[in-house]
């Protein structure tokens, strides 16, 4: 696909972007401390991308993880980087809709979503958030994390972002995902906003290390093409960097609930 048509997921993938996340490993970590894995636990992973944070959860913490996505090339790519780390057994990749998951009423012990319920409408991400509920255990956990908004942007503005990133995603202010959480059956729930880290240097580094931001902006100066993709998207997100963050939420569903 032409780097200029890509989504920009897709295209920092293409360039070899291993997290693909807006506060990047740091928000990540936050939302597994959370989760309190153990050796024990069954995760669900809800759009693993490529499976970067599904492998290091099965080889931290030595858990039983299912994964789902709903978009195929991702998917493939995701088993073959599964396979590259040997744990087939360990992780399982399947074709899902976050919106109707494939899984039984209690089946996990915790659910990690992360860039992704921005990629629904909005009528839509509360399906994706009643899912997660249903498929807990009772006492289960869940740890989401998003791109946020610091404040309604204009829609010049909006629509320079869809333009950049060649896909309807809709981020929310945190009031609005907050409004969302407290109507969903989450009745425990708390929130961590910050900067939104993808694409600026620190981030880089902190994400990919030294070795892999070289390699990715090596990569992005290939083509004039992916040199210009790569600059408009960087240079988009710095000039908004007060309007773009990230959120965290943290949610447990009630120890009492067995009916979903």
């Amino acid at each position: 696909m032409n780097a200029l048509k890509m989504p920009a997921h897709l295209f920092l993938a293409s360039l070899g972007k291993k997290m693909l996340r807006p506060g990047g490993r740091r928000a990540t970590e936050r939302i597994i401390q959370h989760l309190e894995l153990t050796p024990d636990s069954v995760v669900l992973e809800v759009a693993p991308n490529m499976g970067t944070t599904a492998i290091h959860l099965a080889k931290t913490y030595g858990c039983k993880i299912y994964a789902v996505d709903i978009h195929g090339p991702s998917l493939e790519k995701a088993k073959e980087n599964v396979k590259k780390e040997g744990l087939e057994d360990q992780i399982i990749l399947q074709m899902g809709d976050a919106r109707k998951l494939p899984f039984e009423d209690g089946m996990f012990d915790a659910v990690i979503n992360e860039a992704m319920l921005t990629m629904l409408p909005n009528k839509e991400k509360m399906k994706a958030i009643q899912e997660y509920y249903r498929v807990l255990k009772p006492g289960g956990r869940l740890g989401t994390h998003d791109l946020t908004l610091k404040y309604t942007p204009s829609d010049d503005v909006m629509n320079e972002f869809w333009s950049q990133l060649k896909i309807m995603a809709t981020p929310l202010t945190i009031e609005d995902w907050h409004n969302i959480f407290e109507q969903s059956p989450f009745e425990k729930f708390e929130s961590v906003t910050g900067h939104m880290s993808l694409l600026s240097m620190d981030g880089l580094l902190v994400d990919e290390g030294w070795e892999g931001t070289i390699e990715i902006l090596k990569n992005a100066g290939q083509s004039e093409e992916t040199k210009e993709r790569f600059f408009n998207l960087a240079s988009f997100f710095f000039e908004y960097s007060d309007l773009f963050g990230h959120c965290t939420f943290h949610a447990e569903k009630n120890k009492k609930d067995n009916v979903t």
